[in-house]
């Protein structure tokens, strides 16, 4: 390899699933069709928002910035595992994986966030009815959305920034389909000790802090709906907060997995595959959760694709 300023090296390389050449047109063909499903099904969302006036509402536009950014999300690290496979190579450039390393950074951060917002706006939604609409102004949304942006930036470029200060001086194999942060860290051979702690903080802020702001929005929820009188007007409330509450518990459930399995078991490989569930099952269920529990959505899809919903 030939030597990179400050690094040692100028490539790693991403060892992915399988070594067996007779699995990778399998995996290249399970990724691609669940890559293809993501980002139609998102594109179709954003679509259903933007052309719908009835869904030119919070809760919408917050939906159909989670979709695009689920399709950000997952091609900040399919696409380069695909081509790898394509092209029988597990190389990705040191200036590489740091760029994946921050748009995936900065995806996820976003995601959590937008998930935390939508959560926020279910809260004044069922908690303050009156006031929604004096609450969640396009002002207010269009600042929660750029204040979630602006802070997943900062994050993923400190991030970043201070991985350029690290030595790696051996050939760095990383058994990941992608560049994550805590396995490109865990190679390095000078002192780790700030990047583990800033890594850290930001896992507790950016990830403990979203997860908070959830749990407590919901707990008030579900104050809310006790004191509704009827079974009906229960149901009704609580059904605005199904596909959303789904998709949190797919979210941090699967995320919070592969930290413990992976903390468990020891094994790379064993991330590797369960990181799967997060960054490419999660979004790809998504347009699936929100669209077969909801009605607008589906009056949206059909008139644009002219397919009904089930």
């Amino acid at each position: 390899m030939e030597a990179d300023n400050g690094t040692g090296i100028s490539e790693f390389l991403l060892l992915g699933f399988s070594e067996d050449p007779e699995q990778q047109p399998l995996i290249f063909g399970l990724f691609l069709s669940m890559y293809l499903i993501t980002v139609l099904g998102n594109v179709l969302i954003i679509l259903a928002v933007s052309s719908d006036s009835h869904l030119h509402t919070p809760m919408y536009f917050f939906l159909a910035n989670l979709s695009f950014v689920d399709i950000c999300f997952t091609s900040s690290t399919i696409p380069k595992m695909l081509w790898n496979i394509q092209t029988q190579s597990k190389v990705i450039t040191y200036a590489g994986c740091i760029t994946q390393m921050y748009f995936f950074i900065l995806f996820a951060d976003w995601d959590d966030f937008l998930l935390t917002v939508m959560a926020y706006d279910r809260f004044v939604a069922i908690c303050h009815p009156l006031h929604y609409t004096v609450i969640m102004k396009p002002q207010l949304c269009g600042l929660l959305i750029l204040v979630s942006w602006v802070i997943s930036v900062l994050n993923s470029l400190l991030q970043s920034l201070i991985l350029l200060r690290l030595s790696f001086c051996a050939e760095v194999e990383i058994p990941h389909f992608f560049c994550e942060l805590n396995q490109v860290v865990g190679h390095a051979c000078s002192d780790t000790f700030l990047n583990d702690m800033v890594m850290n903080l930001g896992i507790l802020l950016l990830g403990g802090g979203p997860l908070a702001g959830i749990l407590y929005s919901y707990s008030k929820i579900v104050s809310s709906i006790r004191r509704i009188p009827s079974a009906q007007g229960k149901y009704k409330a609580f059904s605005t907060c199904t596909s959303h509450l789904s998709v949190v518990s797919l979210f941090y459930c699967t995320s919070l997995g592969v930290y413990l399995s992976s903390a468990a078991t020891q094994s790379s490989h064993a991330s590797a595959v369960a990181s799967v569930m997060y960054t490419v099952v999660t979004p790809m269920l998504n347009p699936f959760i929100y669209s077969l529990r909801n009605r607008d959505i589906k009056r949206a899809l059909k008139r644009i694709t002219g397919v009904p919903v089930m």
